[in-house]
C-alpha cells in the first residue's frame, strides 16, 4: 500500500466545487472516477481542501493510498488520460504514510482576478471577475494590509460556517496590477492572500470589502473596525465565485510543496 499524493489545476466552471455530492459532477468525482478506471480500486481522495462551484484551482493538492504498483513516473499521464480536458494533475509523488492533504498543510495561498476597465477579455472571462468602472488602488492596498496576521474573521465568513471557530492568521496579502490592455481599455488586478487556513467564502467577502473600498464607499480605515465586530453584515458582498483560484498549497519539509 502506498500514499501517492497529487498536485491538480482545474477550470472549475463546469463543476459544482471540489467535495463530491449526490447527482452533482465535481471535481472529486471525476478524479476518483480516473482513479478507478487506471487502478480497478475504489478509491477516495483527500484534498487540501474543499472549492466551492464555479471556484478554479491552479494547485490544488489531495492523496489517497493504493496498491497500484504503476511506477510513480507515468500516474500524471496515465490518470491525466482519463479525465476530462479542464481537469490537469501535473505532479505525483509517494508520501509518508501519515501524510495527509488537509491536516497537513500548513499554509494556502489564494489568488482573486478582476479585470478593471471597460472591457472584459473574451479569452478569460471564466477566470476573472469585470468590474467596468476605476477602483481606487491605493485605497485597496492600504485596506488589504489589515488583513494581515492572526484576527477573528467571524465578519468575513459565512453565516453557513460550520468552523468552531473563526481565528485565523494571515501571512501575506498583497495586490498586483497587470499593464493596461489598450483594445480592452482594462488592466487585470490580482489579490493573494495566504493563511493559516480559510473559512468558507472568506476570501470571496474580503474581495468584496476591497472592491467597495476601492469604489469608495468605504475607507481603508474601516477594516479593523469590521474585523473587531466580529458581525458578517458589517462587511461587503461575497464577490463573484469564478475570479477565485486556489493558487497553491505549502507543506512541512517532508512533504511536497504545490
Amino acid at each position: 500500500m502506498r500514499n501517492i499524493c497529487m498536485t491538480v489545476s482545474y477550470d472549475g466552471t463546469a463543476y459544482h466545487g471540489f467535495q463530491t455530492q449526490p447527482q452533482k459532477t465535481t471535481v472529486q468525482q471525476q478524479l476518483e472516477q480516473a482513479l478507478r478506471q487506471l487502478t480497478s480500486e475504489e478509491i477516495k481522495v483527500t484534498a487540501s481542501g474543499r472549492t466551492d462551484a464555479g471556484v478554479h484551482a491552479r494547485g490544488q493538492v489531495f492523496n489517497f493510498h493504493t496498491v497500484s504498483q504503476i511506477p510513480i513516473e507515468r500516474w500524471c499521464m496515465a490518470i491525466n488520460s482519463r479525465l476530462p480536458d479542464d481537469i490537469v494533475v501535473w505532479d505525483a509523488r509517494v508520501v509518508p504514510e501519515d501524510f495527509h492533504a488537509r491536516r497537513s498543510a500548513k499554509r494556502k495561498t489564494y489568488r482573486y482576478t478582476m479585470r478593471c476597465g471597460k472591457y472584459p477579455d473574451l479569452f478569460k472571462q471564466h477566470t476573472e471577475f469585470h468590474h467596468p468602472t476605476p477602483l481606487d488602488i491605493t485605497a485597496m492596498q492600504d485596506a488589504l494590509s489589515s488583513f494581515v496576521g492572526e484576527h477573528d474573521f467571524t465578519s468575513f465568513c459565512s453565516s453557513r460556517s460550520s468552523a468552531e471557530s473563526h481565528v485565523r492568521t494571515i501571512f501575506e496579502a498583497r495586490l498586483e496590477c497587470e499593464p493596461i490592455e489598450p483594445h480592452l481599455q482594462s488592466y487585470a488586478i490580482h489579490i493573494y492572500l495566504t493563511g493559516s487556513g480559510f473559512l468558507y467564502n472568506m476570501v470571496r467577502i474580503i474581495v468584496g470589502t476591497l472592491i467597495e473600498v476601492g469604489e469608495g464607499k468605504r475607507s481603508p480605515s474601516s477594516i479593523r473596525g469590521v474585523l473587531a465586530a466580529k458581525d458578517r453584515a458589517l462587511a461587503g458582498p461575497t464577490a463573484m465565485a469564478h475570479g477565485l483560484m486556489l493558487w497553491e498549497v505549502f507543506y512541512g519539509k517532508d512533504a511536497p510543496n504545490a
